[in-house]
């Protein structure tokens, strides 16, 4: 099934309201030719959110959030539920992303619990996966890649709800990537596991692949079977970088 592909972008915590210069010429940038290939969405910063969505009106550049707690509201100083995402122009959420699992601890049923909060409030949750180098080099990916997706994403996936995102931890800002043998093997793995626990409709469910995405390799991991897109980091940043990856797709 040919899939229509997801370029998007990570800001991760870099960015202040300068920025979104950046996000403005993406917008500029994103031509009908474009428009009809592949979807664009950048994910900034909390403080951004608003202000990232309203420099995206028109542009059809959507914005996402990077991580949501589980609750809708209450006393949890410092957090962000899913419906304040929303409320301030998201329509998707990162979650479970390695740095977040690693940093934070976050394990395979909280972010499951935080899936199903995106859900509750009409974000698509974009679900992170992928091994450390410890495990690669052990050769624990294919079974650490499995177990996170079958334990991370709530039942009753559909294409609308949720999309799947492959970084291996170890390529993340390294500037290494997999093969794209290694890359065709998990993605196949990711797809075989969503449609066996979610049924035929998953297999519409977009799978993206992240760490260490640019212009330079961009057309090749675009075209492994499996792949619907990309989830880039750093080279979200600047524009002229961001198209370059997202024009692979013409």
């Amino acid at each position: 099934m040919a899939l229509r592909p997801l370029v998007a972008g990570n800001w991760k915590m870099n960015g202040t309201r300068s920025a979104l210069k950046e996000l403005v010429a993406m917008g500029e940038g994103y031509d009908a030719a474009l428009r009809a290939k592949v979807d664009l969405m950048i994910c900034p910063p909390a403080p951004l959110l608003f202000t990232a969505a309203a420099a995206a009106l028109g542009s059809r550049i959507a914005i996402g959030g990077q991580d949501c707690h589980t609750a809708a509201s209450g006393a949890y100083t410092g957090e962000i539920s899913a419906e304040m995402l929303a409320d301030a122009g998201a329509t998707a959420v990162i979650l479970g992303h390695s740095e977040r699992r690693q940093y934070f601890r976050e394990t395979d049923a909280l972010v499951a619990e935080k899936a199903a909060a995106a859900h509750r409030a009409g974000l698509v949750a974009i679900i992170c996966v992928g091994e450390t180098q410890a495990e690669r080099e052990a050769g624990k990916t294919l079974a650490v890649v499995g177990r996170q997706v079958a334990r991370s994403i709530p039942e009753g996936a559909t294409p609308e709800t949720v999309v799947v995102a492959y970084e291996p931890v170890w390529a993340i800002g390294t500037g290494l990537t997999p093969t794209t043998a290694d890359v065709a093997e998990v993605h196949a793995l990711i797809r075989r596991k969503l449609v066996s626990r979610h049924g035929k409709q998953a297999a519409g469910i977009r799978i993206l692949y992240g760490g260490s995405v640019k212009p330079s390799n961009a057309k090749e991991l675009m075209s492994v079977p499996n792949v619907d897109g990309a989830l880039v980091g750093g080279a979200s940043l600047k524009a002229a970088d961001f198209l370059a990856i997202a024009a692979a797709y013409k």
